[in-house]
């Protein structure tokens, strides 16, 4: 019996390289996102006059989509993605400005662009963030061995950010800063940094400036949603602040050990969720438990990225592996903080559990380019 067990294992460890504390997480959250999808999954069916299966079953198709491309990716040799990062970011840019000007309008933000004939959408910015973070990465790499002009770094920092804003705020805010840690990390000069924070405050308030004159620079949604939050009214003032007052009751009634999994009822109220709101049905439903099981796991994936970095004999393949992961695990906490009533409403989702399409596909992606790194590192090649 010893002998099957080690023989599996060892089979199981040829398929799935790489660090597998890594695998671990992602097949955790990955059956928390069917359990709490399928929970939360029955208002949005209501609305749409289908059967809640239906949406479980396109959920798993997306989520088994996400595993099989990061399998494919965790395959490629990591420094792979050094070549393609000037192509994507080419590609990522005109996408961007496209979805700005004729992008698809859904729940009042232009994110995605409706691809003709099929009618699925696809939110660029899902594509922009793997495209920068990488460029980033292998251009503070460069730094690393030669004398790079800044300027290489911080204009495409800046413009992606800039076109990704206007309907994405919080989506934007979280790239910027992924990008400026990146540069701490790398150690790139203070100065230069610096540089980029103040330039980044102020293209904000040009935006803001514009926002008279470009409908489409949501400030007016900024503001009410900081308006909100300072004020903590309780009056119900359309969907936003509902979801607020539903989401606090789920937390509530969540308690310890939660009410059971497929027992929530606030589920059946919160409007986005399975989506916005899904970590507070994760705490009504498994308690704090539950919610203290999640955290870890984002801590887990950081912690291990972290020895990524200390352990890679690339600059790239570090860079590389810690920005990635720092987007996806800002963007967790970020959606935690919203869930508890810590932060203004963003609308981020849950990396990895919230339903969604692109959302979750290019997560699968990044999870997988984690994995190339620590798998060529365990491999003791430099890539």
């Amino acid at each position: 019996m010893a002998m099957d067990f080690n023989t599996i294992r060892s089979r199981v460890s040829a398929i799935l390289q790489g660090d597998k504390m890594i695998w671990m997480c992602v097949t955790i959250l990955a059956l928390f996102s069917i359990l709490t999808v399928y929970s939360s999954a029955e208002a949005l069916a209501n609305r749409g006059g289908v059967q809640t299966e239906s949406f479980l079953i396109k959920h798993i198709v997306l989520l088994m989509g996400a595993l099989i491309l990061m399998y494919i990716c965790h395959l490629i040799n990591y420094m792979r993605y050094a070549r393609l990062s000037t192509i994507l970011l080419v590609i990522a840019i005109p996408l961007l400005f496209y979805t700005l000007v004729l992008g698809a309008t859904i729940n009042d933000a232009t994110r995605w662009i409706r691809i003709p004939y099929i009618g699925i959408t696809f939110q660029t910015s899902d594509f922009a963030k793997i495209a920068l973070i990488t460029y980033t990465a292998r251009t503070i790499s460069l730094m690393q061995d030669r004398k790079v002009n800044v300027g290489e770094l911080l204009v495409p920092i800046l413009l992606v950010c800039i076109l990704i804003a206007p309907s994405d705020l919080s989506s934007a805010m979280i790239l910027f800063f992924t990008c400026l840690l990146l540069m701490f990390i790398g150690r790139v000069q203070m100065r230069d940094v610096f540089t980029l924070f103040m330039l980044g405050i102020g293209v904000f308030a040009i935006l803001v400036a514009l926002a008279e004159y470009f409908p489409i620079i949501r400030v007016d949604t900024w503001v009410n949603r900081l308006q909100e939050f300072i004020t903590q009214t309780d009056a119900i003032s359309g969907e936003e602040q509902m979801q607020v007052l539903q989401a606090k009751m789920a937390i509530a009634k969540g308690g310890i050990l939660g009410v059971g999994p497929g027992n929530g009822e606030q589920a059946h109220f919160l409007p986005h969720g399975y989506s916005d709101y899904i970590f507070c049905i994760i705490i009504e439903e498994y308690g704090l438990l539950g919610a203290f099981l999640v955290i870890a796991l984002y801590l887990t994936l950081l912690i291990r990225c972290i020895r990524l970095v200390t352990r890679s004999p690339k600059a790239f393949g570090a860079m590389l592996a810690i920005g990635l992961c720092l987007s996806l695990v800002i963007q967790a906490f970020a959606h935690m903080a919203v869930n508890v009533g810590l932060f203004p409403v963003t609308g981020l989702t849950l990396p990895f559990v919230s339903m969604g399409g692109t959302s979750l596909i290019f997560t699968g992606i990044s999870l997988g380019i984690m994995l190339s790194v620590s798998r060529y590192i365990e491999a003791g090649t430099d890539g």
